[in-house]
């Protein structure tokens, strides 16, 4: 019975009849019936949220003329591994796009696998996914104060207007939203931003220059959100960054998270997927708990992101940030979200959905103490390929300050700074990327505090002060590429080492966010 139940699932059903398209417009029509399922396969390989694919809903029909004022023109099929997109461009150049609520994952398999057993369970793994959790999101994002889009639940039909796009993306479900990207002057949940930018251009100005910030506080909010809904794929390119000019010429940069396909995930309950879920700890499904040992697993997509833009945030910025985040989700906050599904939607999902948001709403605190815990152990603070100093110095306590400052002709700024605690920290690592940087090791560091330096391209200063004469306890090594640096180091550790690639200059820093 085990190795018959282990099988991949049937072939999808036949097609249903198309949805009769009603004198007001709308449809009653279904997201997803091919991922129903017998009782066998069910116990194996998860109940998930089949029963909401399988459930008919009324959806106004799109219509691309009339969406907007002066209609919708379609120009560029797009989309993940998963999604199906197809962007849309008004009459004045704004950007919209359908994203497809259905969604195919055997994209990602080879072109041999895709119609397989392999990619047939794939395919049937979809059901993981609320169908309509990405359009509860927008209303939730509104109460905590973060920016984010707004779809709306439509009815794709037979369209003459998608012209090319016609075969392709007819007779489906989409959510159809704001694309954003560009001057967003006009849409206040993008914050009225003139220039919203992508990951890799963020990025690569943040390691440009240090005129470049991202409001880490503001990006925090965002993370503990995501969590309260159980969102655990948030790598780079699910984010895009709303531009701000600051009063003394720098751009601030603030989190547009985009993309809530895994919002609400539900992966566990299948003896074979529960299983996979001790080996695949970042699929994390969404209980009225959030376990603080899952955390980690919880977070592991936007790791690389979390470490490099929360890396100055202190403990009480957590909790700061974690309180006001519990007290903005109001009851009435969620009610007010959760009444935006289909009505039949809200019928069956709402009671649920209604408990669980309000019991991880209290854990905010507590994740946010987690989560700020797993980031404190390990720091990584990168410069930018501008001239900067690292002044490391200790403090009266035994931790250790650390602080950065922009060098100029007109003298040095203080940029970040931050002191660590050895009891909630291991190691730090100091990365100077490009320019002639400075780096000043003051007094005698906290031994149980390991510090690397590591001297990035340019011909940099690394220098202690005083110049220890003897061998000290400080766990503080000096990693030089050998490109014409000045030591001045005394009997520090001195290591030479050839920098890898995702680490020596701005290149290798988008490559370790996977943006290059």
């Amino acid at each position: 019975m085990l190795l018959a139940s282990c099988q991949a699932p049937a072939q999808p059903q036949p097609a249903t009849q198309r949805p009769v398209i009603s004198p007001d417009s709308t449809v009653q029509v279904a997201a997803g019936p091919q991922y129903d399922r017998g009782a066998v396969h069910r116990f194996f390989w998860g109940t998930h949220y089949r029963a909401l694919w399988g459930l008919p809903v009324t959806v106004p029909v799109f219509n691309l003329r009339t969406a907007i004022p002066g209609g919708l023109t379609p120009v560029r099929e797009g989309g993940s591994f998963q999604t199906k997109n197809l962007r849309l461009v008004d009459r004045s150049g704004v950007q919209y796009v359908l994203r497809s609520v259905d969604k195919d994952a055997t994209k990602a398999l080879p072109e041999g696998l895709q119609d397989g057993p392999i990619g047939r369970l794939m395919k049937d793994q979809t059901s993981v996914i609320h169908p309509y959790g990405a359009y509860i999101v927008a209303p939730l994002a509104e109460a905590a104060g973060l920016y984010h889009t707004n779809p709306r639940l439509v009815y794709v039909a037979d369209d003459p207007a998608l012209g090319e796009f016609r075969e392709a993306f007819g007779h489906a479900l989409y959510l159809f939203e704001e694309r954003p990207e560009g001057d967003q002057r006009a849409v206040r949940s993008f914050g009225n931003s003139e220039a919203v930018e992508s990951s890799r251009k963020v990025f690569t100005n943040l390691v440009a220059s240090s005129r470049f910030r991202v409001d880490a506080r503001q990006y925090l909010r965002s993370r503990l959100f995501d969590m309260w809904l159980g969102d655990w794929s948030r790598r780079e390119d699910q984010w895009r960054w709303a531009s701000f000019a600051a009063a003394d010429g720098s751009t601030v940069y603030r989190a547009i998270p985009r993309d809530r396909d895994h919002a609400f995930f539900k992966f566990d309950d299948g003896l074979l997927t529960h299983m996979i879920g001790w080996v695949k700890s970042n699929y994390q499904s969404f209980h009225e708990t959030i376990r603080l040992a899952d955390v980690e697993g919880l977070n592991r997509a936007a790791r690389p992101m979390d470490k490099s833009l929360l890396a100055y945030l202190s403990r009480e910025d957590f909790r700061q940030v974690a309180d006001s985040l519990r007290n903005s989700l109001t009851d009435a906050a969620i009610a007010r979200a959760l009444a935006v599904w289909p009505r039949e939607v809200e019928q069956v999902s709402t009671a649920d959905f209604t408990r669980k948001l309000s019991r991880r709403r209290e854990q905010l605190p507590a994740v946010a103490e987690k989560f700020y815990q797993l980031l404190a152990r390990d720091i990584e603070l990168p410069g930018t390929d501008e001239a900067e100093r690292f002044v490391v110095e200790p403090t009266d306590n035994g931790q250790v300050r650390v602080q950065l400052f922009r060098l100029s002709p007109q003298g040095a700024t203080l940029q970040q700074q931050r002191t660590f605690n050895p009891a909630e920290t291991r190691s730090i690592k100091l990365f100077g990327l490009g320019g002639n940087d400075a780096f000043e090791l003051r007094g005698e560091l906290n031994p149980r505090l390991e510090i690397g330096v590591y001297d990035g391209a340019g011909q940099d200063l690394i220098e202690a002060a005083p110049v220890p004469l003897k061998r000290v306890r400080s766990r503080v090594t000096v990693y030089d590429s050998g490109d014409g640096n000045t030591l001045r180091i005394g009997k520090l550790t001195l290591d030479k080492y050839q920098p890898r690639a995702e680490e020596f200059d701005a290149a290798g820093w988008l490559l370790r966010h996977r943006l290059f």
